[in-house]
């Protein structure tokens, strides 16, 4: 495994995390504590240091609360936890923006996650208006110099919002979460300069393009799972069939295609971590392989 530092956090990251949206179900499949066990201890034998999760990964923060137990098992420095704010799913799923909603979130989070710090609390994918609420961040620093959170991030939502992003230094976050991969290079154009500028750590997440990357779907292909089943059946076909034109003009010969499309994101020097899901060890050892792989 290699590392990157997470810009001004100082944490050193495994290049390649482990996302963890799939652990609340969303995805067509239901996990038990065994198998997020197995993924885990997996991602930890080949150095991989960081788990990517938020309240709403599942009703009554399913996914923090599988990475918790687990976790409480092990050593908690041997993990750099992200998880993230502003979303809940208790007996329906909702946006919880109000400041004493996330302040509770917080919490419920820590309690979940069964640790007394998170190390990276994300903005998550909030619109401008909630993002430009002092009182917000002024509630989240008291929460930084109180110790339970270690460092402030923010996932933008559109990754092409320059307006969060810029103001990331001034309201003391230092990393961005960001969607980016080899159908999508929007964050080239303008978040990622920003992000030089102000030395910020950048976690690549869908970096996959929600699975049409990892080479096993061809045009035709029904999807089943609560994200994607909604898609428009031309959208679904047209990425595709740019996928298979990747293979034939892009992927070397011999390498895996998800392999190829992480090493992809993580060729750019911006960026600090690609955090894939992964649904079985044996797709963590996959992902893992990305980080030896030189373009």
């Amino acid at each position: 495994m290699k590392y990157r530092r997470l810009g001004k956090t100082e944490l050193n990251v495994s290049v390649v995390g482990v996302g963890t949206w799939q652990f609340g179900g969303d995805w067509g499949k239901d996990y038990t504590q065994k198998e997020v066990d197995g993924i885990l201890n997996r991602a930890q034998e080949l150095g991989i240091n960081l788990i990517d999760t938020a309240e709403c990964y599942g009703p009554h923060h399913l996914s923090e609360s599988f990475i918790g137990d687990y976790i409480s098992r092990g050593r908690r420095e041997d993990w750099i936890i992200a998880s993230k704010f502003g979303h809940q799913w208790h007996d329906h799923w909702e946006h919880a923006w109000n400041v004493d909603q996330i302040r509770v979130q917080l919490e419920e989070s820590l309690k979940a996650l069964r640790t007394d710090y998170i190390d990276l609390y994300q903005f998550h994918s909030g619109p401008d208006e909630v993002f430009d609420q002092d009182e917000l961040w002024t509630m989240l620093d008291k929460q930084v110099q109180a110790g339970k959170i270690r460092n402030l991030g923010i996932s933008i939502g559109s990754n092409d919002n320059l307006h969060q992003t810029s103001k990331a230094t001034e309201l003391n976050a230092k990393a961005i979460q960001v969607v980016y991969n080899r159908l999508d290079r929007t964050p080239e154009e303008r978040v990622f300069p920003s992000c030089q500028q102000q030395d910020l750590g950048v976690l690549a997440r869908v970096p996959l393009a929600s699975g049409f990357l990892s080479g096993k779907y061809k045009p035709g292909t029904v999807f089943e799972d609560n994200v994607r089943k909604g898609r428009k059946r031309e959208e679904i076909d047209e990425k595709l069939k740019l996928v298979e034109q990747i293979k034939q003009t892009e992927l070397p010969e011999g390498v895996g295609m998800a392999e190829w499309a992480l090493a992809w994101c993580l060729k750019n020097p911006v960026v600090s971590c690609v955090i894939p899901g992964c649904k079985s060890p044996e797709q963590v050892e996959a992902n893992a392989r990305a980080a030896d792989l030189e373009l």
